[in-house]
């Protein structure tokens, strides 16, 4: 009773109550202790906690995981349209580039409430947008798209790019009148390294950039905005960019057809894809008029018929020569030309034969006649030169016998004709009529009487002749 009556006036001590106490007092002297001790402490939990990471693997861990599908894909890379028209084939020329392009890009669809309604609408559209490839876009105030010129103003502004396409470096702008070609051999990819490419105007064009379907490089582009504006209403876009980077160090530009991307007004086989201007309304005629390589182009990319303006064939006009016109093709003209010039040289070649033929004969006549003249003045010179021997031999033989009458007359010579002539003569006054008398001046009478009767009988005797 008593140790009862004890136990409940003071304080019991029991094991756990000596434990307690026990354990409080070693707390409190802890406590005591470690203010001094702290320093030393630190410094050795921290050495053991560093080895303890040296040893651990190094893994990260993303406590924060995103739920935005746009970082599954390449944030540098993006496939651009600007179209504020709400044309009926955008949905699936958006599709079909979304499977030709390459997985990691992205798509931006740039339109007004209009162009961006009907496209929101698809299904396949709205598919690209959960799985966030493809963004739909309205531009806030003030930027405007109504106009190409608008367009224009937007892609030369640097704010553009910085508040819109911030970590962006390649663009490949497109239009709806361009496309890609799935039959391509090549991938946009491999076009990385250019700072612009695009089409070709004309086969040796120092700038191939067409914009209507180019691969661009952002930081080119802003490295030509940091120091120059372009000014309102002025060249396209392109155009304005490709002046500028073409002469910059550095830069890497598609020129004639080297690094060309598309085909707009240069035919090229197998290109990476097309752009048809106007939608096909203001088509080169090097590249679409022959319909052999117009078929060609629409094997390799059919898909060509979407943005295209096109009819079937049976829908075509009588006379229709496929090359855009009625009556005969280029080629047809071009062979009837090649035909008639054939026939025309024929006929020049014929003629000319002709003539030299009759040129011939006229100048073998004109020999024969020639010859003939030569024979006949021969002839005739002969005849001429036997007539003179003749009248030569003639006039011999006269001579021959004016002598010989001579002769004879000579000695005919009578003397009844000296006495006839010494009478007439008057001189001769002697009864004797014999010439030879001894006196010398009857006998140079007399052989003077004798000189005229010979030219007398010579008289005659040409008289005879």
């Amino acid at each position: 009773m008593a140790a009862t009556n004890a136990s409940a006036g003071g304080i019991a001590i029991t094991k756990t109550r000596l434990l307690l106490f026990a354990s409080l007092a070693i707390t409190w002297w802890f406590a005591h202790l470690l203010p001094n001790y702290k320093p030393m402490l630190q410094a050795q939990f921290k050495s053991r906690l560093d080895e303890a990471r040296i040893k651990i693997p190094k893994i990260k861990v993303d406590w924060k995981p995103t739920n935005d599908p746009r970082a599954n894909y390449n944030a540098s890379k993006l496939a651009l349209i600007i179209e504020p028209r709400p044309i009926p084939h955008l949905v699936p020329q958006l599709l079909h580039m979304t499977s030709v392009v390459p997985p990691d890009w992205r798509f931006l669809f740039i339109g007004s409430n209009k162009s961006v309604v009907s496209v929101a609408r698809s299904y396949g559209i709205k598919h690209q947008q959960v799985i966030g490839r493809l963004d739909l876009m309205v531009l806030p105030e003030p930027w405007e798209i109504d106009t190409k010129e608008h367009v224009f103003r937007l892609l030369t502004d640097l704010r553009f790019y910085d508040e819109f396409l911030p970590g962006v470096e390649w663009i490949l702008k497109f239009e709806s009148d361009s496309i890609l070609c799935s039959n391509s051999p090549k991938s946009l990819n491999e076009w990385l390294d250019w700072s612009w490419a695009g089409a070709p105007k004309t086969p040796d064009d120092r700038f191939s950039g067409n914009g209507g379907l180019s691969l661009r490089r952002v930081s080119s582009i802003k490295r030509v905005l940091q120091f120059q504006e372009r000014y309102n209403d002025t060249e396209a876009e392109d155009e304005w960019f490709g002046k500028r980077l073409w002469v910059m160090q550095g830069e890497k530009v598609a020129h004639g057809k080297k690094g060309v991307l598309a085909v707009e007004d240069v035919y090229m086989e197998k290109p990476m894809g097309y752009h048809v201007k106007d939608g096909g309304q203001s088509l080169s005629d090097k590249v679409w008029k022959d319909p052999k390589q117009r078929k060609k182009i629409f094997d390799y990319c059919p898909e060509l018929s979407m943005i295209m303006d096109m009819k079937l064939e049976r829908e075509r006009c009588d006379g229709d020569n496929k090359e855009g016109g009625i009556g005969p093709t280029d080629a047809e003209k071009e062979k009837a030309e090649e035909e008639a010039k054939k026939a025309a040289e024929e006929e020049a070649k014929k003629k000319e034969e002709e003539e030299k033929k009759k040129k011939e004969e006229e100048e073998k006549k004109t020999e024969e006649e020639k010859k003939k003249s030569e024979e006949e003045e021969k002839k005739k010179t002969e005849e001429e030169k036997k007539k003179s021997e003749e009248e030569e031999k003639k006039k011999q033989e006269g001579q021959e016998q004016t002598k010989k009458a001579e002769s004879d007359d000579a000695s005919s010579v009578t003397r009844e004709d000296i006495a006839e002539l010494m009478d007439e003569d008057g001189t001769l006054k002697s009864d004797s009529l014999d010439p030879y008398a001894d006196d010398a001046d009857a006998k140079a009478k007399a052989m003077g009487v004798e000189a005229q009767l010979k030219a007398k009988a010579k008289a005659t005797s040409v008289n005879h002749i």
